[in-house]
């Protein structure tokens, strides 16, 4: 046999070693995930259930899922150990406090140094472009539906029982 007719099979071995490779990367890491699982740390179930960790057991984890509310679910089933400020913001609703700079909309506040916020943020209203539809005056708006009227009375009505084919 020539190289050229092995050349598709040595590509298709190559692909599905490659594909189980990447997917033995993600159980790797799922697998691990879960055994750095401690008792106070939230996590999501594959259920889409948010509950923070009780307990850690070798294959159960105990999880508090609201108040007098104790569940056991087995390792594999828990989808994603969050971190506290993203467990806080999706189950409490408590947005965490960024302590980064937030980026301007626009690029002129940061040459701008002589100015006070409260002027250069009046100034950037005052420069503020409204891109939203215009409405059409009333005179217009009539032009237009007299327009449509008279073109629909040039075509000839069809009842339902009328057809074109002959």
């Amino acid at each position: 046999m020539s190289l050229v007719t092995l050349l598709p099979f040595i590509v298709l071995i190559g692909a599905m070693f490659l594909m189980t490779r990447s997917a033995k990367k993600k159980q790797q890491q799922a697998a691990n995930m879960r055994n750095e699982m401690q008792p106070g740390s939230g996590i999501r179930t594959i259920g889409g259930m948010y509950a923070t960790v009780k307990e850690v057991n070798e294959d159960t984890v105990l999880v508090d899922a609201g108040p007098g509310v104790d569940l056991l679910f087995a390792k594999n089933a828990i989808g994603a150990v969050l971190t506290d400020d993203e467990y806080n913001r999706i189950v409490h609703g408590i947005e965490h406090d960024l302590k980064t700079d937030v980026v301007p909309d626009d690029a002129s506040s940061l040459t701008e140094t002589d100015e006070s916020d409260d002027e250069a943020a009046a100034a950037s209203d005052e420069k503020s472009v409204d891109l939203g539809k215009k409405d059409e005056p009333a005179d217009e708006v009539e032009k237009t539906d007299e327009a449509a009227e008279a073109k629909t009375d040039d075509e000839p009505k069809k009842t339902d029982g009328d057809s074109d084919a002959k």
